[in-house]
């Protein structure tokens, strides 16, 4: 038996002998060409992916761009009206200040119309072409006043329902699905942050546009040319590469995903407050000025966060905002004539947007920050859309009681925020 294995085991070990110098070689190929592997791995990381789509090292490539401009073109075609179209209502069509507040304020009902269904979509057609036809039919929604002659009640509230729901499915498949589409994963705060900012502009450049083209033009060719933002939004999107997803087997076509975040409710409320507060201060400006230099508050919003309030305590940003907001009410209110109102507001709502945002995606589960967008964008949207009725409706021309009435609302969000909320949101915040 000993000699047995004797036999068996000594070719073995003869083998072994003759493939050490084998090894020897190999070892010497493969110290060469491990410095070819390291300068071949970034072409490997940027073509070789699951799903045959490059990968974007930096944020700020074509496809992200493509994106961001379109929402920035999507929200100035309804911010255009912010200021012109209750001007059109009341002194075109014959409508009281109650009927135009009515008329402007269901615009918030109609953003929660079609939300419901987003999830159903994206996932049962192609996400993009969700976005596209959406933004299509906004357009189709702003032209055609021109052709159906002054508008009762009725056919007002029909026509701001319809652009409400066609602007916020829009707006929730292009910033919460299409942004995060065409970026990392490591990016993604990055990118929903950078997104709302470009919309955030909209406030400024939309409604300074809009009372140009109003003063200059007309209403009709206002309408004309927000349509054709729509249009040109839609070119940009059409021009994004969109990787493909593979559709869940089976999804409800009605579902709060990518809709509401239900653990939000409470951040909900408080930015549904704040924003109706602005949306009344902006049913009082009706000038070019104002909306021009809001922008001078938003650069030195970006500026804030990028050099003061970095290292500073967390509830520190909406303190601040909601404080100025109080202080540019005040100045409203007792020095009507000021430059400063609405540098302050834009300062204002840029650090508060801002902040809220991240709370928001913050307390949202894995997989849900396209939910935690969208419910941010209702807050913002709905709260704005809110206030401008509000503002109309009413007061009956009482500046005095708006302003009043706006206050109070930013005091109680700003206590409820200090004594209550942000304690919350650090207990339940996921992320």
């Amino acid at each position: 038996m000993l000699q047995m294995l004797r036999v068996v085991t000594s070719p073995t070990r003869a083998s072994h002998t003759n493939l050490l110098p084998l090894t020897s070689h190999l070892s010497l190929l493969t110290s060469h060409l491990l410095p070819l592997t390291s300068h071949l791995s970034p072409l490997t990381s940027r073509y070789m992916n699951t799903q045959n789509t490059p990968v974007h090292v930096n944020l700020w490539h074509k496809d992200f761009w493509l994106v961001v401009v379109a929402d920035l073109l999507l929200s100035m075609s309804v911010t255009m009206l912010i200021p012109t179209l209750p001007r059109w209502m009341m002194f075109v069509d014959g409508l009281t200040e109650v009927e135009t507040g009515i008329s402007m304020g269901a615009f918030a009902v109609g953003l929660f119309l079609l939300g419901g269904f987003s999830s159903y979509l994206v996932q049962r057609y192609r996400r993009n072409m969700v976005c596209v036809w959406a933004t299509l039919a906004l357009a189709l929604s702003l032209v055609l006043p021109i052709y159906f002659g002054p508008m009762s009640l009725e056919w007002a509230v029909a026509m701001r329902l319809a652009q409400g729901a066609t602007y916020g499915l829009a707006l929730m498949v292009l910033t919460s699905t299409l942004v995060i589409d065409t970026c990392e994963s490591n990016h993604r705060t990055e990118a929903n942050f950078s997104a709302t900012w470009f919309g955030r502009f909209a406030l400024s450049l939309g409604p300074t546009a809009g009372l140009l083209l109003l003063d200059h033009l007309g209403m009709d060719m206002l309408l004309y040319v927000a349509a054709g933002c729509c249009v040109l939004a839609v070119v940009l999107v059409m021009m994004v590469h969109i990787p493909f997803r593979v559709p869940k087997d089976h999804f409800p076509v009605f579902c709060l995903d990518r809709f509401f975040l239900t653990r939000g409710w409470a951040l909900f409320i408080e930015l549904l407050l704040i924003m109706a507060s602005v949306g009344m201060m902006l049913a009082l400006s009706r000038n070019v000025t104002f909306y021009a230099l809001m922008m001078i508050g938003f650069m030195l919003a970006l500026l804030a966060q990028r050099f003061v309030f970095p290292d500073a305590e967390l509830k520190s940003e909406v303190v601040t905002g909601l404080i100025v907001m109080l202080a540019v009410l005040l100045i409203m209110l007792y020095a009507p004539t000021s430059v400063l109102q609405a540098p302050l507001l834009g300062f204002s709502l840029g650090i508060v947007g801002s902040r809220f945002l991240l709370f928001f995606i913050k307390l949202s589960d894995h997989c849900q920050r396209g939910t935690a967008q969208s419910t941010y964008l209702l807050g913002w949207e709905s709260g704005l859309a809110i206030g401008v009725g509000m503002g109309y409706a009413c007061f009956d021309g009482n500046r005095n009681a708006l302003l009043q009435v706006a206050i109070v609302l930013v005091l109680v969000a700003l206590a409820m925020y200090s004594l209550l909320l942000h304690q919350w949101f650090v207990d339940h915040k996921k992320r």
